[in-house]
């Protein structure tokens, strides 16, 4: 067993241990309190500028005349002339004769159809002068005679009609014959470009034979594709708009100036896109910058002039708001209406004001009221610029 002195001995050195370390921790000073800091969220901002937006929507197509003419012999024969100016690509007035039928066998038929016409009209001179005859020597003996109605065969009344009708048979003989004469010139119908030719000197033509395609250079007519959500975004479905059509000409960009004038009124079924038509008036006249049929181009369509409105990146809107950073640098969340989406950016006219500061940097956490802050030099540039704007 352990004796007495082996029990206590161990407990005087521990609690003496332990008072020690009281001591010791007594005579040490208090570590100093520091006051908590916060560090509120770094942001960056963009300031607000509202103003009037004139809405446009894009679009392509490619450049068509408005009228396309095949040409087609009407009579036939040997092609005895051709045009300098009647090959591909070659410009034409109106009325510009482009080639020549051998006119031989129609003259022939004209001459023959006036001497018919000749024979009629003697015989229908003749014929008119035994009527009057006729009828005088029936007034002279209708006295006497039994009846007083005389039979239209004594009148002469049918020989009459018969030379009348072959008179007038003769005359449209002549009609046809000096209108036939007259196709044998093959004209231009108006104002065009040569499309293509399909005969040459010397070649044989039948009635109905094509001769070449000619298109007009009065008006071109483009047929531009719009998206059924876009429409909305143009003054009566876009009808009446001025469109701006952009298209290179020698590596060079050009504009040309057009009108909406129809929708053709159906929606595509492969494309699921509304076509506006627009027309540019005498395309070619412009020797510098013509506008060649053929050509791809782009279209700005002229739409909705937007009041008050503010152009916002797409991926700073969320479920319809953005945040803005208020005067007391808080942060706050502001309901759009958003009018159109387009290309990355948002267009709003209503929920924003010019001189706010639009929260531009990503922040995980936001919430209302957020107290936020900002670099003095990132506030000062963003003051200037909307100074900038405002002037």
């Amino acid at each position: 067993m352990a004796s007495k002195k082996q029990i206590i001995l161990p407990c005087v050195v521990l609690l003496g241990g332990i008072a020690s370390a009281i001591a010791f921790s007594s005579m040490q000073t208090p570590p100093q309190e520091k006051p908590e800091k916060i560090i509120h969220p770094l942001v960056e901002v963009a300031p607000i500028n509202t103003s009037s937006l004139q809405m446009s929507v894009g679009s392509y197509g490619i450049v068509k005349p408005k009228y396309s003419t095949q040409l087609v012999a009407q009579v036939s024969g040997q092609i005895i002339e051709l045009s300098d100016e009647f090959v591909k690509g070659g410009f034409v007035k109106q009325g510009a004769i482009l080639a020549r039928i051998d006119p031989n066998d129609y003259e022939a038929a004209l001459i023959d159809a006036e001497a018919n016409l000749a024979q009629a009209s003697s015989a229908l001179e003749i014929e008119q002068a035994q009527a009057h005859v006729a009828k005088t020597e029936w007034e002279r003996i209708k006295n006497n005679a039994n009846s007083t109605i005389p039979s239209e065969l004594y009148l002469r009344k049918p020989q009459l009609a018969e030379k009348l009708a072959r008179f007038k048979a003769a005359q449209a003989s002549v009609k046809r014959a000096k209108r036939n004469l007259e196709r044998t010139y093959i004209k231009a119908p108006y104002d065009a470009i040569i499309d293509t030719r399909s005969l040459s000197l010397g070649s044989v033509v039948n009635q109905g034979s094509s001769v070449g395609v000619l298109n007009a250079i009065s008006v071109a007519e483009v047929r531009l594709p719009v998206a059924d959500a876009e429409l909305q975004h143009l003054n009566n479905n876009g009808i009446d708009a001025a469109v701006t059509l952009t298209a290179k000409v020698a590596g060079k960009e050009v504009n040309w100036q057009g009108k909406i004038v129809r929708s053709e009124g159906v929606i595509d079924s492969r494309s699921r896109m509304t076509y506006l038509v627009a027309q540019v008036e005498r395309p070619y006249d412009n020797e510098q910058k013509p506008l060649r049929f053929g050509a791809y181009l782009n279209a700005q369509i002229k739409g909705k002039l937007i009041s008050n409105a503010v152009e916002i990146p797409h991926h700073l809107v969320r479920d319809g708001q953005v945040a803005i950073m208020n005067d007391d640098k808080t942060l706050s969340f502001k309901p759009l209406n958003i009018v159109r989406e387009y290309d990355g950016l948002v267009v709003v006219d209503q929920g924003l004001e010019s001189g706010q500061s639009l929260i531009t940097s990503a922040l995980e956490y936001p919430t209302e009221g957020m107290q936020l802050r900002i670099d003095d030099d990132t506030l000062s540039q963003a003051s200037t610029q909307l100074a900038l704007k405002e002037e």
